[in-house]
């Protein structure tokens, strides 16, 4: 089998369903709040020609962002590959690694990142993998910048290369095009309910961050309403109103979807419930299928087909 390592993804010449969310209205200060925060460096980017059978592995722990400047890849994901073609961009955030695999010929941008430690705590705002179908046509100057950034692997040629300040240029279009996939991922209603927050209210932003970061922590209204510098009382009221769940409920909610994410990527149930915040295997179970309609095992064996 041969194999070419492209920094943190291998392309070898080798053969070897998360759970759909609802489409909201999210509040523009708030979504402008966490893209204004969005910072990562530039560890390093191309652009390859990928053939027929070839397999690019995006690492587990590796922030990834793929661009499908021609042709068309699969990626592997719950034993079932799902096909994106040219025009489309995808996000991987590295809770889990990825197989791309290749059955024509491709030309694509491979992006590898790494979250300043100022923005590292909104990776927990994001998925483990994003998805934005036909960038080209909805963001097209974007789309261009992505299909010129970075050393063509097979010509050499590089858009920042051998220019003054080129790496500074680089990180800043790089960041550029990580945001507006992002930004394109909200849009389309592709967040979950209540991400990054259905308020205009920074300290109420602040409250649901936190939450999202550490769901396995022990919420009380207490430590909800210090998060966000509020009285019991005040916290309580304003969180309702802006939301209309009640912070315990919006605890709960942030808490299965988390579950969902770990069962998705192949945890336990019983870890998968300790980092949820579930004390106990029977109580995680009974929250579980009261939000989702079914037992953590029947969902995810459901995932799997």
């Amino acid at each position: 089998m041969s194999s070419l390592t492209l920094f943190d993804t291998t392309v070898s010449s080798a053969h070897d369903g998360s759970a759909a969310v609802p489409q909201t209205r999210h509040s523009d200060s708030a979504i402008d709040r966490v893209l204004s925060g969005i910072d990562a460096n530039l560890i390093r980017q191309h652009r390859v020609v990928v053939h027929p059978e070839e397999v690019i592995t995006i690492p587990k722990g590796s922030v990834t962002l793929v661009y499908v400047i021609s042709g068309a890849l699969g990626v592997d994901r719950f034993a079932q590959e799902t096909s994106y073609t040219s025009g489309d961009a995808l996000l991987f955030t590295g809770r889990q690694s990825h197989s791309l695999r290749f059955s024509n010929p491709a030309f694509i941008f491979v992006s590898s990142l790494d979250f300043t430690e100022s923005a590292a705590h909104l990776l927990n705002l994001l998925p483990d993998t994003i998805t934005v179908r036909n960038l080209l046509e909805s963001e097209p100057a974007i789309a261009a910048l992505a299909s010129q950034l970075g050393p063509n692997l097979s010509d050499n040629k590089d858009l920042c290369a051998n220019q003054l300040g080129g790496s500074v240029v680089c990180k800043m279009m790089a960041n550029t095009v990580l945001v507006t996939v992002i930004r394109a991922w909200v849009l389309r209603g592709c967040a979950p309910d209540g991400w990054p927050s259905s308020t205009n209210d920074p300290y109420l932003d602040r409250v649901v961050e936190a939450v999202n970061a550490d769901p396995s922590k022990e919420w009380t209204l207490d430590t909800l309403a210090r998060a966000g510098a509020m009285s019991r009382s005040s916290f309580a009221e304003r969180f309702r109103a802006a939301t209309g769940v009640s912070p315990a409920n919006y605890v709960a909610e942030v808490r299965i979807r988390s579950a969902q994410k770990l069962l998705a990527e192949g945890i336990g149930v019983s870890e998968a419930a300790r980092l949820s915040g579930y004390g106990s295997d029977d109580g995680f179970s009974r929250a579980f299928r009261r939000h989702v309609g079914k037992t953590p095992s029947a969902w995810r064996t459901a995932l799997a087909h």
